[in-house]
C-alpha cells in the first residue's frame, strides 16, 4: 500500500483504545496528584507500557495539552455564558473567575502554562492554549478599558498571569477570603489613591 493510502486510513482500535485510556488514566492521575504524577504510574494503571505512552505522548506537555482539551471545552461553555452579560466590567471579572477555574483543575497547573506563555516556543503543544487564553482576555479587557472600567495601559496578558497567580494560591489551600483578598489586591494595588510616585 502505498503512503498515501496509509495517511487515509484511520488508526487501528488498539490504538485508539490505547490513547483514551492514556488520557483517562492522566486525568485521574493529574486531578489527584497533580500535573507533576509519575508518567510510568499513567502508563500502568492505562494498562500499556511507557513505550505506548510516549509513542502516543512524547513528553509530558503534549499529554498535558491533550487532556487540557476536555477542560477547553468546559471553558468554551462558560465564555458562551458571559457572552450574555452586558455590563463590560461584569463580563470581564466572570472570564477571570472561569480562568481561574480553569487553571487550577490541577495542581501545579498555572506553572506550565506561565512557562509556555513567557518562552512562546512554537514547539511547546501548551503555548496554543496559552495564546488564546490571553486573546480572549485582552479581548475582554480591550472591552472593558473603553467603559473605563480597566486602566489602558492594563493587557490580556497581564490578567493571564493575575489569574494564574490566583489559581496558584487557590491550589495551595488557600482560604476563599484569602483567595478573595488577592483578587482584590490585583484588581485594585496596595496603595492608597494620592499623587505620590
Amino acid at each position: 500500500m502505498n503512503a498515501r493510502g496509509q495517511q487515509g486510513r484511520k488508526p487501528r482500535a488498539d490504538v485508539q483504545r490505547n490513547r483514551a485510556a492514556l488520557l483517562e488514566a492522566a486525568q485521574r492521575h493529574f486531578l489527584r496528584d497533580g500535573v507533576g504524577t509519575s508518567l510510568e504510574a499513567v502508563a500502568k494503571e492505562a494498562g500499556v507500557g511507557p513505550g505506548t505512552l510516549y509513542r502516543h505522548f512524547p513528553t509530558r506537555e503534549v499529554l498535558l495539552a491533550a487532556v487540557l482539551q476536555s477542560r477547553t471545552a468546559e471553558l468554551a461553555v462558560r465564555r458562551e455564558d458571559i457572552a450574555d452579560i452586558a455590563d463590560a466590567g461584569m463580563a470581564l471579572t466572570q472570564w477571570l473567575r472561569a480562568m481561574e477555574d480553569y487553571l487550577s483543575a490541577y495542581s501545579g497547573l498555572p506553572e506550565p502554562l506561565m512557562s509556555a506563555a513567557r518562552a512562546h516556543d512554537p514547539d511547546n503543544p501548551l503555548t496554543v492554549p496559552c495564546d488564546e487564553l490571553i486573546a480572549t482576555t485582552d479581548a475582554y479587557a480591550r472591552t472593558a478599558q473603553r467603559t473605563g472600567y480597566v486602566r489602558p495601559s492594563v493587557t490580556g496578558h497581564d490578567l493571564f498571569l493575575a489569574a494564574c497567580s490566583v489559581a496558584w494560591i487557590k491550589g495551595t489551600g488557600a482560604t476563599e477570603e484569602a483567595v478573595d483578598r488577592l483578587r482584590a489586591l490585583i484588581a485594585h494595588g496596595y496603595r492608597e489613591s494620592d499623587d505620590r510616585t
